[in-house]
């Protein structure tokens, strides 16, 4: 964190978001403030609290992004989560609390992942054991207890015992050569069968005040060692098993309750919400129909992002200092249609320009996940080579554009159904045009496109 300066936040933002200078350097300096944070002393570093962020701008312009990227780009715990699917308490459905919940268990998986990372070469050198005691296991002969009264039979004890030995000899030395051949990888299509855990454990769905909540608790955790684990064979390759048995010797090496500890200290030290749709629970309450919560919603979540403590099946989490983005189109109500206090918690407010012709032609070629790289990809997985000239591109940008303004504003999104559309023909009939290159320039654009575009109830229906 150290290294990351806001400078070098945006660059990396800039990789995949093209445009929204002015979002991107909101985030970048949230995130800095935590660094700023974690360096001072125990009793003012409580005192500080985040600077929430409300992103204002229509859909397709890149707010889940920018978040997404930002906590993927720290390893911070992450969700999303649409507001408009929460009711108030008293009404049937999701209460908001859930969103905490979600957040841990993010994190406890990401927690745990990285401490299997970490012990990968110990388990590693495990599995190969186990490999190796499934392909020629080591059997040892069970003694007699009584022969140690037996005098009359010492001498025949000996003799046997010395068989065994040498019989243990031949079989340690024929698994040493067959462990050699196992390291230099000549036995990995070799079948095995070996032991896994059963996955499958009967859920069940706690009634709480707020309405019916999965808590994902099975019965193994309910009632913890009373029943053993349910175990099955399968039959795999050695390549196969490796995988496997990778994960539950790891699985053995690591403390769970460590992970969890840790998990929920990365949650609330280092956690980020992303509060998607905001502006559909803004607005005057109706007499009727279904937003009849609207502001009952917005004051359930005012306590999570003001700071509560929310319990959990892994204990209690403290919410002061997760960091919350909103994010919302606004094209029906405004900011100021939110209730006082919940508009006084996210004091940063940034507005998302629209994109233009200029940013769909970058959006198309400069990203790292760009959706022309995206595509060229995927047909070359079949051996068909496509090329996209600049005046191709270009064409495509136009066509976007016009499209957006023509029809809803969907932003980036627009590119999706433009590309799907172009490349349709080449799509269906990519194994037919195995070894083919073909030229997508701004001809092959306008007459797939230009008639659909020209045709506006047409337009509505395809893009």
């Amino acid at each position: 964190m150290e290294d990351l300066t806001p400078r070098q936040t945006v660059n990396e933002l800039d990789k995949y978001i093209i445009g929204q200078n002015q979002a991107k350097k909101a985030v970048a300096i949230a995130l800095r403030n935590r660094y700023r944070r974690g360096l001072l002393d125990d009793e003012l570093r409580e005192e500080i609290l985040p600077k929430n962020i409300l992103m204002i701008g229509p859909t397709g312009v890149g707010k889940t992004e920018i978040a997404r990227r930002l906590a993927r780009l720290v390893r911070a715990p992450f969700i999303k989560v649409e507001v408009s699917k929460f009711t108030e308490v008293g009404y049937v459905g999701r209460d908001v609390e859930s969103m905490i919940r979600d957040l841990v268990e993010n994190a406890i998986q990401m927690e745990k992942q990285e401490k299997m990372r970490e012990v990968e070469d110990k388990a590693e050198e495990l599995v190969e054991d186990r490999i190796m005691d499934y392909l020629m296991p080591i059997k040892k002969k069970a003694s007699n207890p009584f022969n140690l009264f037996l005098t009359s039979s010492r001498e025949d004890n000996g003799d046997e015992e010395q068989e065994e030995t040498e019989a243990q000899e031949r079989l340690r030395s024929r698994r040493e050569r067959l462990g050699e051949k196992l390291r230099a990888g000549e036995l990995e299509a070799h079948m095995i069968e070996i032991e896994v855990e059963s996955s499958h454990s009967p859920m069940l769905e706690i009634f709480s005040g707020q309405g019916v909540e999965e808590m994902g608790i099975n019965m193994q955790d309910l009632f913890g060692g009373m029943f053993p684990k349910k175990k099955k064979k399968r039959r795999v390759s050695i390549e196969q098993a490796r995988e496997i048995l990778k994960q539950q010797e790891a699985q053995k090496l690591i403390d769970m309750d460590e992970v969890t500890e840790e998990a929920k200290e990365r949650v609330e030290q280092s956690g980020i919400i992303f509060l998607d749709e905001i502006d559909k629970i803004a607005g005057k309450e109706n007499s009727h129909g279904p937003d009849v919560s609207r502001e009952g919603v917005q004051r359930d979540i005012l306590p999570i992002v003001e700071g509560s403590t929310v319990m959990t099946k892994h204990g209690p989490v403290k919410t002061d200092h997760i960091l919350f983005i909103a994010a919302g189109a606004f094209h029906m109500a405004k900011p100021a249609d939110l209730i006082p206090e919940l508009q006084g918690r996210f004091p940063i407010r940034v507005e998302l320009e629209s994109l233009s012709e200029g940013d769909f032609r970058q959006i198309l070629t400069e990203p790292q996940n760009a959706l022309i790289k995206q595509y060229v990809a995927l047909l070359n997985a079949e051996e068909v080579e496509i090329q996209f000239a600049k005046s191709g591109i270009a064409e495509l940008a136009r066509i976007a554009r016009l499209a957006n303004d023509q029809m809803e504003n969907i932003g980036a999104r627009r590119l999706h159904t433009v590309l799907e559309k172009l490349l349709e023909d080449i799509s269906f009939r990519a194994p037919e045009l195995k070894g083919e290159k073909i030229e997508i320039d701004e001809t092959f654009v306008k007459e797939q496109l230009e008639g659909i575009i020209k045709d506006k109830d047409l337009s509505r229906y395809i893009l």
